[in-house]
C-alpha cells in the first residue's frame, strides 16, 4: 500500500469513534425483555451443587458446559441481566445484576431463569433483560388472580364444607377479596417500575435504542393442582376447567396491563413426576388429577384467539427417570429402617445409621451417586435438580425463540 494512503487510512480509523458515534448508537438493537414469573418452581430449588450431575449423562453434558466457566464455576451472562423478587425472603425484595447461578430461591440454587438466559443470548446479539416475580406457595385462582376473572365465587361443595365446620361465612369471603389478585398486582407493578428506570438494572441501557417487551414464561401451578376445596372434581375430566379459563383471562390482562397486544407468551406446564404413562406403582393414585390439571394448565395454547401466540411446554420431558427409579428405591428402604426403628424402639441416630447401611448394601453405586449429586430439595420442587430445571429452561428458551421468528 503506498505510503500516503495507509496514512490516510489510519487517520480515518483514529477519527472514526467519533464522526461514527451517532451511526453506532442507532444501530443498538432493542433491549429484549422476558418476564418470568410463577411460584417455588419459577423460583427454583436447585442448589449448585447439583450442577455435577448434569455432567454424569452425556445427553446434557453440553447443557453443563454452557453453564459452567472451564474452571467449573458459574458462568456470569454478559449481555443478560435480571431483576428479581419473591426470592429474597419477602415479598419486594430485589436481587438484581447480570444473569448468573443464585438467582433461585436462595444465593445457592437455580430456577429456570439460568438456562433460559443462556440460551436467550444465543439466540440473539441483542442485549437481554430478565423480570423475575416469583413467590412461593401461591395459586392462579386467588393470589395471582387477573381483573378480568372477576372476583373468586366459593363453590357449592366449599361453601357445604364451611358450613359444616361452623366457619364464619362472611368473614372468609371477605378474607378471600382481600387476598385475590394481590400477587398479579405485584407482578405487573415490579414489571412497570423496572421499565420505568432500565438504567437501574441495565448501567449502560441506553434510551435512544429502545427496549421491546419480547415474552412472558408462566411457571406455576402446584397450590391450584392439589386444592380439592376449590376443584371438588379434580380426579374428573373437566375438573380442573376453571384454571384453564383463569389463565386464559391472565394472558390476555397481562398483554393488556402492559400494552402488548401480541406478546409472546409460555406456558410451562407442570410435570414433576415426568410423564403419568411412566408412574410406578406407588404414583399411579395421582395420575388421573395430573392429567387433568396438565390438560388444564395447556388449554389456552390451543383457544383460537391464542393460538401460535401461546405455547404449552410439557415440562414432564426434562423429568429424570433414572432419579426418580433410584429415589423409589431409596425410599422403600427408609420405610423399611422406619419398620424396624418402631419395632426394636431405635433411637433416631440408630435409625439412620441402619438407613446408610441398606443403601450400601441395596442400592447400586450408579443408584447412590445420581442421588447425592443429583437431588437437593423434594419431589414437587423437581427434586431440586439442576439437570431437570436447567432442562426446563432451555426448553422456555426454545418454545420462546420460536414464538419470537413467527412475530416478527
Amino acid at each position: 500500500m503506498h505510503p500516503a494512503i495507509n496514512r490516510a487510512l489510519l487517520t480515518c480509523l483514529a477519527l472514526a469513534p467519533s464522526w461514527l458515534a451517532p451511526a453506532l448508537a442507532a444501530e443498538k438493537k432493542p433491549l429484549q425483555v422476558y418476564i418470568l414469573a410463577g411460584q417455588s418452581n419459577m423460583q427454583g430449588h436447585a442448589q449448585v451443587r447439583t450442577f455435577e450431575h448434569i455432567g454424569m449423562d452425556p445427553t446434557t453434558k453440553p447443557m453443563l458446559e454452557k453453564m459452567q466457566n472451564p474452571d467449573g464455576s458459574p458462568k456470569v451472562c454478559e449481555r443478560v441481566w435480571i431483576s428479581s423478587i419473591g426470592c429474597g425472603g419477602d415479598d419486594t425484595t430485589e436481587q438484581s445484576g447480570k444473569l448468573t447461578a443464585g438467582f433461585g430461591a436462595s444465593k445457592d440454587k437455580i430456577g429456570p431463569e439460568f438456562t433460559f438466559g443462556i440460551s436467550m443470548e444465543t439466540f440473539t446479539d441483542a442485549p437481554v433483560l430478565l423480570i423475575k416475580t416469583s413467590w412461593g406457595g401461591k395459586s392462579l385462582h386467588t393470589d395471582f388472580r387477573p381483573p378480568g376473572a372477576g372476583p373468586y365465587v366459593f363453590n357449592e361443595t366449599q361453601l357445604a364444607n364451611l358450613e359444616k365446620r361452623g366457619k364464619d361465612l362472611a368473614a372468609l369471603k371477605t378474607e378471600k377479596e382481600e387476598a385475590t389478585g394481590v400477587y398479579y398486582r405485584l407482578m405487573i407493578g415490579h414489571v412497570k417500575t423496572v421499565l420505568a428506570d432500565l438504567r437501574r438494572v441495565v448501567p449502560d441501557y441506553d434510551p435512544a435504542q429502545g427496549y421491546d417487551v419480547a415474552g412472558f414464561v408462566w411457571f406455576q401451578g402446584w397450590n391450584d393442582m392439589v386444592d380439592g376445596d376449590v376443584y371438588p372434581r379434580r380426579d374428573q375430566p373437566g375438573g380442573y376447567d376453571d384454571y384453564g379459563e383463569v389463565l386464559a383471562h391472565f394472558i390476555r390482562d397481562v398483554r393488556k396491563d402492559l400494552k402488548t397486544p401480541d406478546l409472546p407468551f409460555v406456558i410451562g406446564v407442570l410435570g414433576v413426576g415426568g410423564p403419568t404413562s411412566e408412574y410406578l406403582p406407588d404414583q399411579q393414585r395421582y395420575k388421573a388429577t395430573h392429567d387433568h390439571f396438565r390438560a388444564a394448565m395447556a388449554a389456552p395454547a390451543d383457544l383460537p384467539a391464542l393460538k401460535g401466540k401461546v405455547v404449552a411446554v410439557s415440562t414432564e420431558t426434562y423429568w429424570d427417570r433414572e432419579l426418580t427409579l433410584a429415589k423409589a428405591k431409596e425410599n422403600a428402604l427408609k420405610e423399611k429402617a422406619k419398620k424396624i426403628t418402631k419395632e426394636d424402639r431405635l433411637k433416631p441416630e440408630e435409625e439412620r445409621a441402619l438407613v446408610e447401611k441398606f443403601r450400601a448394601e441395596e442400592l447400586t453405586e450408579r443408584e447412590r451417586l445420581v442421588l447425592d449429586k443429583g437431588v437437593s430439595n423434594f419431589e414437587f420442587h423437581y427434586l431440586g435438580s439442576a439437570k431437570i430445571l436447567g432442562g426446563i429452561g432451555e426448553g422456555f428458551a426454545d418454545a420462546m425463540n420460536r414464538l419470537a421468528k413467527d412475530r416478527k
